[in-house]
């Protein structure tokens, strides 16, 4: 069974905030894989792909509604 990581984990692995972490979960930029069953968001580990990409292009000058206009394209 693949390892599931929690925010506080992505958040710290990722370098960046659990805030962070929630506000690109709202702006639908990374998605969860599962929640405990006290409803605490768990992420497999193409979370950390994900969330560099969406760092590079934000550091290109892309903003988040940007890339999240990238993202829904591309599907």
């Amino acid at each position: 069974m693949p390892r599931l990581y929690k925010t506080s984990e992505v958040a710290k692995r990722s370098g960046l905030s659990k805030q962070a972490i929630y506000n690109y979960l709202n702006m639908n930029l990374i998605k969860e894989k599962d929640k405990t069953p006290a409803g605490r968001f768990l992420f497999d580990s193409k979370v950390f792909k994900r969330l560099k990409l969406i760092r590079k292009l934000n550091q290109s000058g892309y903003t988040l509604r940007d890339i999240r206009d990238i993202f829904f394209k591309v599907r």
